[in-house]
């Protein structure tokens, strides 16, 4: 059933949820990540084996090097970070210059004011990894530089308007996912840096098929596409809870754009290589990967019609 929009409704809500972010970004962070940590263990014990999506997405991914109870405590680990974010997003509100170093530290910064200063816009490649909200807010207050990301409209009204809030606190843009390559180009005409989180799955034709964490995924393929069409310098930024509760950020060294002059292999070539550098960066902290998402959805093959084989009269009937 489709439920009728209510603008009214809608923004009754936004207000109770922003009532609510706003009381969580009061609470002190470090206490925050303690209260989600108590969350997180909860939901453990109380699913356990229910959250079945990351557990078995882990199971692929390390099955063969983990064991049965190491994967089982790794999933805990997830529910306890993503717990713990619930509590961290919402000091996006109180981030200031004099306050930024008590959330975030910055690990070779320089790369990215450096593809800026190029002045042919910069494309950020970037995931699901760490918290990627504060992240993102966090680096466009430390550079007051021209931002963006891409990213799909969440279909609660009252939840997206809350969220492109949050994301625009310190003027980056939202840029929607369909239809986006008009508004990207423009961006770089401008010289924005334009964030791209290549780490979910997509249908087959918005995609390339690559290996993502050694299993073959559909990857988008708009960041390859993009930077061999506009030559803007492309850096991975990805950030990690530290031991002391705050996010290590860390910028990338450019990638450097394979060009064979094969327009397909190009595509495919860069976005596979993209798609490594993303699983470089989860596997140094796997526990803090969006793992719950059905990232090897789609299929690079079409199943056969149940009933069918080689050799069988069934096949007269196809």
């Amino acid at each position: 059933m489709v439920l009728k929009e209510n603008k009214y409704l809608d923004t009754v809500v936004y207000v109770v949820l922003y009532g609510v972010v706003g009381f969580f970004s009061l609470i002190p962070f470090h206490t925050g990540q303690w209260f989600g940590k108590v969350l997180g263990r909860g939901i453990t014990s109380l699913l356990g084996g229910r959250i079945k999506v990351s557990l078995d997405n882990l199971r692929h991914v390390y099955g063969n090097n983990m064991s049965e109870s190491a994967l089982k405590e790794l999933n805990a680990r997830i529910v306890i970070h993503f717990s713990q974010m619930l509590f961290e997003t919402p000091h996006i509100l109180r981030l200031t210059h004099a306050n930024l170093k008590k959330y975030v530290v910055f690990e070779n910064s320089n790369r990215l004011q450096t593809a800026i200063e190029k002045g042919r816009g910069t494309f950020i490649l970037t995931g699901h990894l760490g918290n990627w909200e504060l992240m993102s807010a966090a680096v466009s207050l430390r550079f007051d530089a021209k931002g963006a990301v891409i990213a799909r409209p969440i279909d609660f009204p009252p939840v997206e308007r809350l969220m492109s809030k949050l994301r625009s606190r310190f003027g980056n843009k939202v840029i929607p996912k369909q239809r986006a390559m008009r508004r990207v180009l423009k961006a770089v005409k401008e010289n924005v840096a334009i964030g791209f989180l290549m780490d979910q799955n997509v249908d087959w034709y918005e995609g390339v098929f690559v290996p993502f964490l050694g299993r073959t995924a559909c990857t988008n393929k708009g960041l390859a596409l993009l930077a061999l069409k506009t030559g803007s310098p492309v850096i991975p930024i990805f950030s990690a809870r530290q031991g002391d509760g705050r996010y290590r950020v860390s910028f990338g060294k450019e990638v450097e754009l394979i060009r064979t002059g094969d327009k397909i292999r190009d595509l495919e070539e860069n976005t596979r290589l993209f798609s490594e550098t993303i699983g470089k960066y989860i596997n140094k902290t796997p526990e803090q990967w969006f793992w719950f998402h059905r990232r090897w959805k789609t299929k690079s093959y079409c199943p056969l019609p149940e009933g069918f084989y080689i050799g069988s009269d069934s096949q007269r009937d196809l």
